[in-house]
């Protein structure tokens, strides 16, 4: 096993723990009339560097290593973040993270001959979509409140109702953290173009030997 490949692992591990960890706390600050609190947790900064992390490794090693940095990431972080977490959010973000990931790939390899930017932005953008919803909805919503409530713990839903975005008509708070958590994956996930392109030029892309 290369070293490249266990520090992809190791990343994809450290990322995805912390960030699971970082989630349950909400950025308490107020930007004008927004209450930040209401909208965004720390984890929106840190979760988009697991995309990264996958998108080079595709890159370099192709999308079966791929899966395998992925699959290897999810088991560690799980097990951490069940010491560092609670199970419900171990479980929320393990489903979701397989999912988002998964897709990531798929979407990744098939547009990496488009320009530069093309594979790891739509990659990402779609794989967030989809890991804000399923982790938010599992690890906050009332309806998954037995995750909690089954292993003898405190109900941590997130269902009290608060300003959509702060500003907007009233929803579950879990739904206001969802979208301003999205927002930022974006404005992270647009950052981190940057090191990927400084990246890219380190990192070799892989060579398909024709059979």
């Amino acid at each position: 096993m290369s070293t490249r490949f266990v520090l992809a692992i190791a990343a994809m591990a450290i990322v995805v723990t912390a960030s699971n960890y970082f989630v349950q706390f909400p950025v308490q600050a107020q930007l004008g009339p927004i209450n930040l609190a209401d909208l965004l947790t720390w984890g929106a900064f840190t979760y988009p560097v697991a995309f990264l992390v996958n998108d080079l490794t595709n890159r370099h090693f192709g999308p079966e290593k791929a899966r395998v940095v992925v699959l290897v990431g999810f088991v560690l972080a799980v097990a951490l973040s069940m010491l560092l977490a609670s199970p419900r959010i171990a479980i929320a973000s393990g489903t979701a993270f397989l999912i988002a990931q998964t897709l990531d790939i798929a979407i990744f390899h098939r547009l990496r001959q488009g320009r530069w930017w093309q594979a790891p932005l739509i990659s990402s953008t779609i794989g967030s979509a989809i890991d804000t919803v399923f982790f938010f909805g599992v690890a906050f919503a009332a309806s998954f409140a037995f995750l909690d409530t089954g292993l003898g713990r405190e109900d941590a839903s997130l269902a009290f109702p608060v300003p959509f975005l702060s500003v907007g008509g009233e929803v579950p708070l879990w739904v206001s953290l969802a979208a301003g958590d999205f927002v930022v994956k974006m404005l992270v996930a647009l950052a981190l173009l940057v090191p990927y392109k400084v990246l890219r030029g380190w990192i070799p892309d892989r060579v398909v030997i024709a059979t």
